[in-house]
Order: structure tokens, then sequence, then C-alpha cells
């Protein structure tokens, strides 16, 4: 479910804005959905962690790397033996 925000533009603004979503072929709702996406999306730091981890975590299992694997490449880079 969506919901609705208001927003006040000064009128020279909003006519760029309307513009330039005209020559993309958008609604000028749809590119300020689009650009407050992208805003939070490059500041959502939480999010883009756990992208990394899930991408980190893939390329691991396709190459069958276990934890075990994990646990001893940390044991060598910190110089531990066993």
């Amino acid at each position: 479910m969506s919901t609705q925000m208001i927003v006040r533009l000064s009128p020279e603004l909003k006519e760029k804005l309307d513009k330039l979503a005209r020559s993309e072929g958008k609604s000028t709702n749809r590119m300020v959905l689009e650009i407050i996406e992208d805003y939070v999306k490059e500041r959502d730091i939480g999010a883009y962690v756990d992208d990394l981890w899930a991408r980190i975590g893939t390329k691991l299992a396709v190459r069958s790397v276990t934890p075990r694997d994990v646990e001893q490449a940390i044991d060598r880079a910190r110089g531990k033996t066993g």
C-alpha cells in the first residue's frame, strides 16, 4: 500500500521537473519516486551491508567454501596454526 506526501516546489522548479520527466517519457510522479528511491538506496548503509554479505555468501557457496574453510583462512591470516 502506498501513501501520499505533499511537497511544495516553486513554480519554476516544478516546470523544470515536468519538462525533464516528459523528456524521459515519465510522469512527474514517477520521476519524483525514482529520485527518492535512489536517494534512500544510496544512503541506506544497512541494506548495502546486507547485500554485500549476501553476494559474498553466494560466491562462497558457488565455490563450495564451508564455514570451517573460512575459519581456517582467518586463523592462517592471523598467524595461527591448527
